[in-house]
């Protein structure tokens, strides 16, 4: 975020588009949904008049009842005041509502956490205690937001003694509880005691402040910490007045700059500004230095001038494009998750260092499949550029929540203490697939080397729209198809910035050097199918598709994407002739996935195979499973039928469960089951009523159709009807290159989606073939 007024025309194009996307296609980014039917008479009078009166009367009689009836128990308030926004200082609440409303949106899509956004225009510190206080009825937990220093602590310590439910400033404790756990990573790598080490600080605001509080809790000797603010070192005689927070790291010594400090320390941390910490002070620092350089969006020191400093520093940032990223997402859904499902009356120091610890050992935990496919070509491994997880690793939720609900017991503030943890983790996989950030493992692994990857319709707008935002986003080295004139025509239509030759190469089908090579190829390949040289130079200069194909085939391009205009049996009739199948493969099929309100969801197969037999059907969900890994998600297979585990004998119904035998037998590790309803596929408690010992536990994420029809339909009518706007596909499955066939509906987005994804299967092709 900046608050500069004169913007690049990069950023001038961010703008429009975060505008675009905040106002589009409906304003704001969170919306209420019931949860309840309401539908006819009956429905009314249970939700409302009479019915809700019982309801009213039962929590009156028993508070504790309101965790039975009604959502506060999965409630969050994300609370701010405006004074202090990320990168934006005080914008007051009003601006600062869409920042809560994506911070809304984390909290659902991370732990399944429902949220009220309330900006408060108050900043008086006791009216904004009274305000917030007086919400306990409505919340089950409370979210601290962008609230100033001094006063955060004040309205934080307010709170907790006057509330009964957790209150958390995440500024201070999510920052605090993932720095500290990179710090104890770090300090294992280099070998160095907690209680010996000497850390200097830069910054003395409520994160900086929380940080160093948590250390001293975890080991760190409070004598041998050195804080700087904007007026230099925090030293004993001072002139000007502290606050309490800063007044516990007052120091007696000589130093006053943060040059005199650093001084053979084994630590920074930096919670201040760009730019404070040099190379000639990274130098002056102790062995093996750790440096936790934590300012947004530009930290105090970038990690390659550290490095060029110090080759032997272990250094962490806040930015996403550098390894250890320090994220709150790691720790703030997750804390709330476990404090909520235990009724925690507040979030104690020991629930804090439980979710440190849990994040710590994540680190150094062996790499789950899922995680490995979903970060392709990362070296995932404990050392000094893995000593925190990736922000996206689906079993931080299955880690921490539970540590945390059973700190909460231990420190005697869990309400509701869980009796099977075993159970309760098992529980919260529901989580780890339903996540609108589902792309982004994807994403990531695309930027670490984006390929050449050929748009065949690189005359479409979508596709143009597309290709500047992966370029933006580092994914891609775009290659399009199309004339000259009409690209550039469309480009200036659109107002983008796109250049051939700078940002694309270009592909001119009516005039490329490269020509007479191509059509050749292409006869040889064709020539036994009656293509004879003549039709083969017409074919590839009327086929954009074939042209795409062919640069992939001859090692032009890295993978392709296709398909918005035109059928799309004909263009995976170009792509069978000329890519074919990859080994092992026998036979092409397509995965699509979506994001629903409750659930992550791949359905197979969507295009290709009218009515597969049980071993195609078995191979399908091999190779859907395989594409699922991609995005960190551990895959859960359902058989789709009209029959429900044997209640059915028709041909259809045989097929799916012969299917399922088959495909157990080739993938026993992944867990699946069927033949079954869809319903059933997403509930446990229905299965249980027909098979209580099924080998599926939670909800599926893959759905096995038996056929194209059903599919194809079940996509399209969940597309409208409950997706997010968030769709992937079709996925291709089963082709020798890395290559999909998109469809005439796609919009932007997904082509956007779609590059990240052939990029990612581009990689782990080369990969393969290493």
């Amino acid at each position: 975020m900046t608050t500069d007024k004169t913007l690049s025309p990069a950023e001038e194009a961010l703008r429009e588009d975060a505008l675009e996307y905040h106002r589009s296609p409906s304003r704001g980014k969170i919306k209420v949904v019931p949860t309840k039917p309401l539908s006819n008479q009956r429905d009314l009078s249970l939700a409302y008049s009479p019915g809700v009166a019982y309801a009213c009367l039962a929590i009156e009689e028993n508070p504790e009842l309101a965790v039975e009836f009604t959502s506060r128990a999965n409630l969050v308030g994300v609370i701010t005041n405006g004074t202090a926004v990320l990168g934006l200082g005080d914008i007051g609440p009003l601006a600062s509502k869409p920042v809560m409303e994506g911070k809304a949106c984390l909290f659902q899509n991370f732990a399944g956490i429902d949220v009220f956004d309330i900006e408060l225009a108050e900043r008086d510190p006791d009216k904004l205690v009274e305000m917030i206080a007086a919400l306990e009825p409505t919340l089950g937990g409370i979210n601290l937001e962008d609230i100033k220093a001094p006063e955060c602590f004040y309205i934080e310590k307010k709170l907790r003694e006057r509330m009964n439910i957790p209150v958390f400033h995440d500024d201070q404790h999510g920052t605090a509880i993932i720095s500290a756990a990179a710090l104890l990573n770090g300090l294992e790598l280099v070998k160095k005691a907690i209680g010996d080490i000497k850390l200097v600080a830069s910054g003395a605001g409520a994160a900086a402040i929380a940080c160093l509080d948590l250390m001293v809790e975890l080991g760190v000797k409070r004598e041998n910490m050195f804080v700087c603010d904007s007026r230099g070192v925090i030293y004993e005689g001072r002139e000007d007045k502290l606050d309490a927070s800063k007044q516990r790291y007052v120091r007696k010594t000589n130093a006053r700059t943060l040059a005199d400090a650093i001084k053979d320390a084994d630590v920074f941390l930096g919670c201040s500004a760009a730019g404070v910490l040099s190379a000639e002070m990274v130098k002056s620092m102790g062995s093996q230095p750790i440096i936790l350089a934590l300012a947004n969006p530009e930290p105090e020191i970038r990690p390659e001038l550290a490095l060029a400093a110090r080759p032997d520093c272990i250094i962490a940032t806040g930015r996403s494009d550098y390894p250890n990223q320090v994220n709150n997402v790691l720790c703030f859904p997750y804390i709330f998750r476990g404090a909520l499902d235990c009724g925690a009356t507040r979030i104690t120091e020991a629930m804090k260092i439980a979710c440190v610890r849990e994040i710590a050992d994540l680190a150094k935990a062996e790499i789950s499949e899922e995680v490995a496919n979903a970060y392709a070509g990362q070296e995932l491994r404990f050392g000094p550029e893995y000593i925190i997880p990736k922000p996206f690793d689906s079993r931080l939720i299955l880690r921490i929540a539970p540590a945390v609900a059973r700190a909460a017991e231990e420190s005697g503030v869990a309400k509701r203490p869980i009796k099977d943890m075993v159970a309760y983790r098992q529980s919260l996989t529901r989580f780890v697939s339903h996540t609108g950030m589902f792309m982004r493992p994807i994403f990531e692994a695309a930027r670490l080397d984006p390929q050449r990857i050929v748009y065949a319709e690189g005359e479409d707008e979508r596709v143009l729209r597309a290709v500047q935002i992966a370029l933006e986003e580092k994914l891609v080295r775009p290659i399009l198809i199309g004339r000259p004139a009409v690209i550039e025509a469309r480009i200036e239509r659109a107002g983008l910035r796109l250049q051939a030759g700078r940002d694309f190469e270009l592909v001119n089908p009516e005039d490329d050097a490269r020509f007479r090579q191509y059509w050749e190829a292409y006869h040889e390949i064709k020539a036994r199918d009656g293509v004879t040289p003549e039709m083969a130079k017409s074919i590839l200069r009327r086929s954009n598709t074939i042209i795409a194909a062919m640069l992939v085939k001859l090692g032009d391009a890295d993978g392709m994407l296709c398909g918005l205009v035109g059928r799309f049996d004909g263009h995976l009739e170009h792509i069978g002739d000329i890519i074919g199948l990859r080994d092992g493969a026998k036979g092409f099929a397509t995965l699509n996935g979506l994001v629903l309100d409750q659930h992550t969801l791949f359905i197979a197969d969507t295009s290709v195979n009218d009515d597969p037999d049980a071993e195609q059907i078995a191979d399908i969900a091999a190779m859907a499973v395989e594409e699922v890994r991609r995005f960190g998600v551990p895959p859960k297979v359902a058989f789709l039928s009209h029959s429900m585990f044997g209640s059915s004998t028709r041909p259809s119904a045989l097929k799916m469960r012969a299917a399922r035998n088959v495909f157990a037998e080739r993938m026993p590790d992944v867990e699946s089951d069927g033949e079954m309803h869809g319903d059933a596929a997403l509930s446990a408690t229905i299965r249980a009523q027909y098979l209580p010992k099924s080998t599926l536990t939670g909800n599926a994420n893959v759905l096995i159709m038996p056929n194209l029809d059903s599919a194809n339909i079940l996509f399209n009518v969940l597309k409208m009807t409950g997706g997010q706007g968030v769709t992937v596909g079709p996925v291709l499955l089963g082709a020798a290159a890395a290559v999909h066939v998109l469809t005439p509906s796609a919009t932007v987005r997904r082509v956007v989606n779609m590059t990240a994804l052939v990029v990612a299967n581009a990689i782990s092709k080369k990969q393969g073939e290493k």
